[in-house]
């Protein structure tokens, strides 16, 4: 049967609470409510789908069939209404809002900077970044949990509008004592014997350091597989092995010469930093700000924090005649 007109907002919104945190207590604390207010609104939300919402489960609770269902509503609606509310007041003159930024782990390194100075551009703006590997920010951005993703490439399951705001260098790097820095012509053939540490499949640089070996017509024998680059460098700086990683990651080590960049032809690469959003979704006037905020300003920052590191050329990426690129896939 239908959804009861009656439910409101307010008992929506402690639903969401109660299935997000998985406890009535703790939507109480959040919502400064008791917990038997709590539980009320939960009954008559219940009373108005006309089907159980939650069961007990010792001393928690879990949600019914319906009540998943309901959650992911809830949350949408939520969203929505907030959303409608930060429009609202940036038509009204008032710049403000939540921007929910979803970047891949490695975009971590150089990420938090440029929200800083976009934040402190727009002193009323929320920021909300979550991190996770390709596959996490995929899905957090085809459930619009997210209003705008960074990564390496578009995905190609899900149809983009991205735009490239940035170089992206990434390089085989080892420690200054390693066999392969006393190479006296170095090249990607003399890697193929090397103990390679490398990102997990699926990630960026794990992509581009397969495309590099593919291309060369060499076999890529990987010495060990991880889906951390602060382990990935410190096995390196001791010597283990020799590494493909973004020199966003390694910065420091590279400025203290615990990690040295290998003198191979084309080392290091350059590759895009791409935004990109639904492009189904009509984005808030904050995210459409802190696009073009990335577009104008981003390579010069990243200049800056990479420059002395002769990483990145000083220059911006091509972008195409419209300032942006529709990835449609």
């Amino acid at each position: 049967m239908p959804l009861s007109r009656t439910a409101s907002f307010r008992q929506l919104a402690t639903f969401h609470a109660v299935a997000r945190l998985g406890s009535v207590s703790g939507a109480a604390e959040e919502m400064h409510l008791t917990q038997p207010a709590v539980s009320i609104q939960i009954g008559i939300l219940e009373e108005s789908a006309r089907t159980p919402l939650l069961q007990r489960n010792g001393r928690g609770i879990r949600l019914t069939e319906a009540g998943e269902l309901l959650a992911g509503y809830a949350g949408r609606i939520l969203e929505l209404w907030r959303e409608a509310g930060e429009e609202m007041a940036t038509l009204q003159g008032v710049f403000a809002g939540t921007l929910r930024v979803g970047a891949v782990t490695t975009a971590e390194y150089l990420l938090p900077p440029l929200l800083v100075t976009f934040a402190n551009q727009n002193p009323k703006v929320k920021v909300k970044l979550q991190a996770g590997n390709r596959d996490a920010i995929v899905r957090m951005l085809a459930a619009q949990e997210i209003d705008v993703a960074i990564m390496g490439r578009p995905p190609a399951e899900l149809k983009t509008t991205s735009s490239a705001f940035a170089k992206h260098p990434m390089a085989f790097v080892a420690s200054p004592q390693h066999p392969a820095m006393l190479d006296p012509s170095p090249s990607i053939a003399t890697l193929a014997g090397a103990h390679l540490l490398v990102r997990e499949r699926g990630s960026g640089t794990r992509s581009t350091v397969e495309r590099l070996f593919k291309d060369a017509g060499l076999p890529l024998r990987i010495g060990s597989e991880m889906s951390s680059n602060e382990a990935i460098k410190q096995m390196c700086a001791a010597g283990f092995g020799v590494a493909f990683l973004s020199l966003h990651t390694c910065v420091l080590e590279l400025d203290a010469g615990v990690l040295q960049v290998l003198p191979l032809p084309g080392n290091p690469i350059e590759r895009d930093w791409f935004v990109m959003h639904l492009a189904s979704r009509q984005l808030p006037q904050v995210a459409l700000a802190f696009e073009e905020f990335l577009r104008d300003q981003a390579q010069a920052q990243i200049q800056r924090q990479l420059g002395h590191v002769g990483a990145v050329r000083e220059k911006k990426p091509r972008a195409p005649a419209s300032g942006r690129r529709s990835t449609k896939r």
